[in-house]
């Protein structure tokens, strides 16, 4: 009788995580020492028991308490990270053979969506940079390898909110699948793979992303005469507002791109923000409720992006983000001279109301994936021909359905591009 192998969970860590493990610690130890005080005050109020100077700070004995269990945490925190700090390098040159497995990476791209903003704010190790990335290695334009095998048709495939590249692997009956492959086999592409934290606002990413590419059709080995872009959900708002960026400062990548294909792209938003703002709007509403307000506030920039389709600074420059208020978006529209094409999915077997505004796959409804909306201003202009609809399909089956890969196939054949 064989014995099954034990499951280390501990084998997706590195020494180098300890200092980033630290950090977060930290940061919920004085969040949630916070959110207890604010409680506390609440109990407080009901009792005629002003507090201390700022909102949810108590006052005497009480406010020294929670005064010191929150120095006391900083100081042991940034004392920790201090001595972390100085080991980091002697951690790195360690395991800097050592491959990252997918489930630490899943977890790292997760962690990112949700908090990537604070990671980056606290310098914390965890925060991922944007790379664009082919064989699974991250490319150095100072110093790319060899590489003959190159066309001079390239494809960008681009991730959603808390994905990385390594999730478009996955298996279909029986068989691995990716699109990338896929369109380098049927059309003679070479894929290459953004990853990116997407915790930040989609401007911050759009304006890296349009850096990146200009670095990419400057340094690829042969010229570029054709860029195809596959975004994934969040990923198409960062082409997008790559594009406008590229076009603001004059770049000359977008004369490269032909085509984007947006796969579940929320361009007008998403439910579940609009929900999550919400609830922060019903859990302030009374004292006792109100310090929880503070959870609702740890989701990233990226996130409340979504609420309706952020895609430039304006959008969300000087205005509060966990704030209701209505959608002023600026208007973009699509790329005039680049081929548009969108595919939206629906968990429902037929088109109906309620599936196209609230259902959709699960995550973006319908309408907003197709880019309608009820302002015809705001309505985003595809073509009969470049709209297709997934029925009974969610939103991550997208990325490996092989009847979504054969109608991009369709869409980029030469005889229509």
């Amino acid at each position: 009788m064989t014995t099954p192998a034990s499951r280390n969970p501990f084998k997706h860590l590195r020494t180098t995580d300890i200092r980033g493990i630290a950090q977060l610690a930290t940061q919920a130890t004085t969040g949630v020492t916070r959110i207890a005080e604010g409680v506390h005050q609440s109990v407080l109020d009901t009792l005629g028991i002003s507090g201390g100077k700022s909102p949810g700070q108590t006052r005497g004995i009480t406010g020294l308490i929670y005064k010191s269990i929150q120095e006391i945490a900083q100081l042991v925190g940034r004392s920790t990270d201090f001595v972390l700090a100085g080991l980091q390098p002697l951690f790195e040159s360690a395991e800097e053979s050592r491959p990252g497995t997918p489930e630490r990476e899943a977890i790292l791209a997760a962690l990112n969506g949700v908090m990537g903003d604070r990671l980056v704010a606290g310098n914390n190790a965890f925060a991922t940079p944007m790379t664009l990335r082919y064989q699974d290695e991250a490319m150095d334009w100072q110093k790319l390898p060899p590489m003959p095998e190159v066309s001079s048709k390239v494809v960008l495939l681009i991730h959603g909110l808390c994905l990385n590249d390594l999730k478009r692997h996955a298996q279909h009956l029986g068989h691995e699948v990716e699109q990338g492959a896929a369109l380098a086999s049927a059309l003679g592409f070479t894929p290459v793979y953004l990853r990116y934290n997407s915790g930040l606002h989609t401007s911050e990413n759009g304006r890296e992303l349009s850096a990146q590419l200009e670095q990419l059709v400057t340094h690829w080995p042969t010229a570029i005469e054709q860029l195809t872009v596959v975004a994934h959900s969040m990923g198409g708002l960062v082409i997008r507002s790559a594009y406008h960026c590229a076009r603001q400062d004059g770049l000359s990548w977008p004369d490269q791109l032909k085509n984007i294909v947006f796969l579940g792209t929320p361009h007008h938003g998403a439910p579940l923000e609009k929900a999550g703002n919400f609830l922060n709007i019903i859990l302030g509403c009374t004292p006792y409720t109100r310090p929880f307000t503070t959870l609702g506030r740890l989701r990233s920039s990226g996130i409340t992006d979504l609420r309706y389709g952020h895609l430039l600074d304006a959008d969300w420059q000087g205005h509060d983000r966990f704030h209701h208020k209505p959608d002023s978006r600026q208007l973009v529209p699509l790329p005039e001279e680049v081929a548009c094409y969108t595919v939206a999915a629906t968990l429902a077997a037929k088109r109906n109301a309620l599936a196209d505004r609230l259902i959709g796959d699960g995550l973006v409804p319908l309408h907003s994936a197709l880019g309608h909306h009820d302002d015809p201003q705001r309505t985003l202009e595809f073509s009969e021909q470049s709209q297709w609809i997934a029925y009974r399909m969610n939103h991550m089956e997208l990325l490996n359905s092989p009847e979504v890969t054969r109608q991009i196939v369709q869409w980029l054949a030469p005889s229509r591009c």
